[in-house]
């Protein structure tokens, strides 16, 4: 609590002190910790590339995948300090520094994708605005993708089956919750520690959308895939306020018009090449892919809206309940 206490002295002064303009070209670094290759690893070249073309070469933004910049939290206390300028950053960690956005981690809360980036485009960026106090400005949401469950033990098609297993978890108290309720062993732990941990057993499995689990090659050392689908992820592209404070007004709407064009394009290119990777990693022949029964998933979890609803705020909840179609 104290460290963050600081962390919001230092954004506060950042966001009210003024800060000089950018001088001459405008070089922005963005982080994330996904490989080049992941759908949005590509969504953030895509951006850099649509930010050089719309000011003809006046801004550039350099990319750092892999990790490269930190992880996630590392990220998000740089754009507070104003050491990061951009990143790509998941809601269960942004959660902990605004946390009613943590609501886009609750178990199974979209009926589909077009209801995922209605309610994105709607209440996410409603909810995003008390990240500017705090040093942090939202341009919009690209997409991780739908969760899954892998493991190590046995194969899961019920929450029965989860009973009593090791799963990684995001440092995230909804996931934390979640796992607890289908009667698995949460484990909090970074990502980058996560390949290590299942193949040395200190695990039994973890959870995360096809793309992570093909590109990072988790089916090297899983046995079993489940299509859980507990979860959707967006994956928030963010501006330290130090940086966009430097920016022109005529720079920021160039930024602000190539992340809504690149996020467009990211989502598309995220669900085609979702379905990619499940052929890729059953192609592998190195673990087992299999059905389960959601409804009983579903069921198991809604505990946990109860838990949480005074976090996330409830009005918020039916808000994107009111989005269905």
């Amino acid at each position: 609590m104290m460290r963050f206490a600081k962390l919001l002295i230092v954004a506060m002064m950042i966001v009210c002190l003024a800060v000089p303009a950018f001088a001459g070209k405008v070089v922005l670094k963005l982080g994330h910790i996904a490989e080049p290759v992941h759908p949005y690893g590509q969504g953030a070249e895509k951006f850099a590339q649509l930010v050089a073309e719309k000011s003809g070469g006046d801004i550039e933004i350099r990319v750092f995948p892999s990790s490269q910049l930190g992880g996630q939290k590392d990220l998000i206390e740089g754009l507070i300090y104003g050491t990061v300028d951009m990143a790509l950053v998941g809601t269960a960690v942004l959660g902990q520094f605004q946390p009613q956005i943590s609501i886009f981690d609750l178990p199974f809360l979209f009926q589909d994708r077009p209801h995922a980036y209605a309610s994105l485009d709607s209440v996410g960026m409603d909810l995003g605005k008390a990240l500017e106090p705090k040093g942090i400005k939202l341009l919009g949401y690209m997409e991780n993708g739908i969760r899954h469950l892998t493991n190590n033990v046995r194969p899961v098609k019920t929450p029965e089956d989860m009973k009593g297993l090791k799963i990684r978890v995001m440092t995230n108290k909804i996931f934390v919750e979640m796992m607890k309720v289908l009667g698995a062993s949460p484990t909090p732990m970074a990502f980058g520690e996560l390949y290590s941990a299942m193949q040395q057993g200190t695990v039994d499995g973890q959870e995360n959308p096809s793309a992570h689990i093909f590109t990072k090659r988790f089916f090297e050392v899983q046995k079993y895939a489940s299509l859980t689908a507990h979860a959707y992820s967006p994956e928030p592209m963010v501006v330290s306020m130090a940086s966009w404070s430097r920016l022109t007004p005529a720079q920021q709407d160039i930024l602000k018009a190539a992340a809504k064009e690149a996020i467009a394009w990211q989502r598309d290119l995220s669900t085609k090449m979702d379905q990619e990777y499940w052929d890729k990693i059953k192609a592998t022949g190195k673990i087992e892919v299999i059905e389960v029964d959601r409804d009983k998933f579903m069921e198991a979890t809604r505990p946990v809206y109860k838990q949480f609803a005074d976090v996330v705020g409830q009005d918020n909840i039916d808000k994107i309940d009111a989005l269905r179609k």
